[in-house]
């Protein structure tokens, strides 16, 4: 399993727009000026994101995003499951039926990995990336 620059960008955008004061927008300008990323491919992420109510979106000179729900809501797990898909490390670890069950020797270690990889994903919190970007500061904070 690998995490692709879809689900690494969208850490970036998200963690952009959750250091932001409340109330407050960022536009795709400010967001690609601050991490680097295009903002077009901003725009193809920002698409998965709004679908699954990580961000909201207005239009107009004053618009942006914003997070969809609070900080504490969003983990790193619903960022990259939106962005990336699931994040299955092989195609039988949550099939209902492998065909080669009988004779696989490593289904439950890729269950195993899949487990741990959702646990550890889904309990780190975008409040909590935010919490470390302002602790750590920018200069010396990376995702």
């Amino acid at each position: 399993m690998r995490i692709s620059t879809k689900g690494s960008y969208s850490l970036q955008a998200m963690l952009c727009i959750a250091i932001l004061p409340e109330g407050e927008y960022a536009s795709t300008k400010d967001i690609s000026k601050n991490t680097g990323i295009s903002e077009g491919y901003l725009e193809q992420l920002f698409i998965h994101l709004r679908k699954n109510g990580l961000i909201t979106g207005i239009r107009g000179p004053n618009g942006g995003y914003t997070l969809g729900k609070s900080a504490d809501k969003i983990s790193a797990g619903d960022i990259l499951r939106s962005v990336e898909g699931d994040l299955k490390p092989t195609e039988c670890v949550d099939a209902k039926y492998c065909p080669a069950e009988a004779n696989c020797l490593n289904r439950h270690t890729w269950q195993n990995l899949y487990n741990g990889i959702r646990r550890f994903i889904d309990s780190v919190k975008l409040s909590d990336l935010a919490k470390d970007y302002n602790t750590y500061g920018y200069q010396e904070y990376v995702i």
